[in-house]
């Protein structure tokens, strides 16, 4: 067995599940792109995978498998990026058991990551979340489940992730009402309920019963919803909606659309980005800067406050004495 192979299992069971506790949804990740990357190596070198030495992944061949993701699977460049990320985590591990290779290993730790052009991020408006609430058939159990689950989505802004992991012990409707969710890299928070979504939530428990540990939004089986069935539910209820609503047809609505509605919605309350911030669970605040960016009215506003080129600088004077009485109030 080679270096690399020992160093491969160390980083997966050391670093990442020891010692970081990284997610499933992480190693997963990290997972399928050292399963491409060596299946991409075996194809060129011709030798099973585990016989590489680090030197059969230096910098040439890790650059060649980045230009394949992207021509061949036709990834797109963030996707390619997130591979990169995991290739370079794995690199900085080997650089501390082999310093031998420092020169490689530093020239792969070189690899720039792919800029990207960032599309303004895709919300829904007041009357488009109307029309999708309105779109579950509430006189059956799962359109009532459907709807408990839109509006605590598009109140609380939780990742689908998070949505999905909550348990009936995590929703607190008493006084101070709020829901606990475990996010992403391992950070618990709490994130405060409506008043309108304690009704939905209190009435959506009382019928789904059960034990403090069961999933509050369930499969008709009773197990936990999967991220590709709340995808689905939600587009599903979207085409409904369009009919009522046009302008939804011709937006992608996904979970993480909803995500980006709780977030505009704080934003023209007047919430400060920061709240916004730890209220969605961001690493950074600047993470939390596209969403004054995706907003026009923001800055339309900003337009207004802005005293035209050609205007004559001056106060305004009321032009009767009745107005001016009435300005002065």
């Amino acid at each position: 067995m080679s270096a690399l192979a020992p160093t491969m299992e160390a980083f997966f069971t050391t670093r990442l599940m020891s010692q970081r506790r990284a997610s499933p949804h992480t190693i997963a990740a990290y997972r399928d792109t050292f399963r491409l990357l060596l299946c991409f190596a075996e194809e060129e070198i011709g030798k099973h995978p585990a016989a590489f030495d680090l030197a059969d992944l230096d910098a040439v061949r890790i650059s060649a498998f980045l230009d394949h993701l992207e021509r061949e699977r036709h990834n797109s460049v963030r996707t390619r990026n997130a591979r990169l990320a995991a290739i370079h985590s794995l690199f900085r591990f080997a650089a501390l058991r082999h310093p031998e290779h420092a020169g490689l290993i530093e020239r792969v730790l070189a690899i720039e990551a792919k800029r990207f052009e960032r599309q303004i991020i895709a919300f829904l408006t007041d009357e488009e979340v109307t029309a999708l609430l309105d779109a579950p058939d509430r006189s059956t159990r799962l359109g009532r489940r459907d709807y408990a689950l839109l509006v605590a989505a598009i109140q609380t802004g939780l990742r689908v992730t998070e949505l999905i992991g909550l348990r009936v012990q995590d929703v607190v409707l008493s006084a101070g009402a709020h829901v606990r969710c475990l996010g992403k890299g391992r950070k618990e928070r709490a994130t405060p309920l409506t008043s309108s979504t304690v009704e939905v939530l209190r009435s959506w428990l009382a019928e789904r019963g059960g034990t403090p540990s069961d999933p509050v939004f369930p499969t008709s089986h009773g197990s936990a919803l999967s991220r590709y069935a709340v995808s689905v539910i939600v587009a599903r209820h979207a085409r409904t909606a369009a009919a009522k609503c046009p302008s939804l047809a011709g937006k992608q609505t996904s979970p993480h659309v909803l995500r980006h509605t709780a977030a505009m919605r704080l934003l023209h309350a007047g919430v400060d980005t920061t709240v916004i911030a730890l209220w969605l669970g961001h690493e950074s605040v600047e993470t939390t800067q596209m969403y004054v960016h995706a907003d026009l009215s923001l800055k339309e506003k900003a337009l207004a406050r802005i005293t035209p080129i050609n205007s004559v600088p001056g106060r305004y004077r009321p032009p009767d004495k009745l107005l001016a009485f009435l300005e002065a109030l």
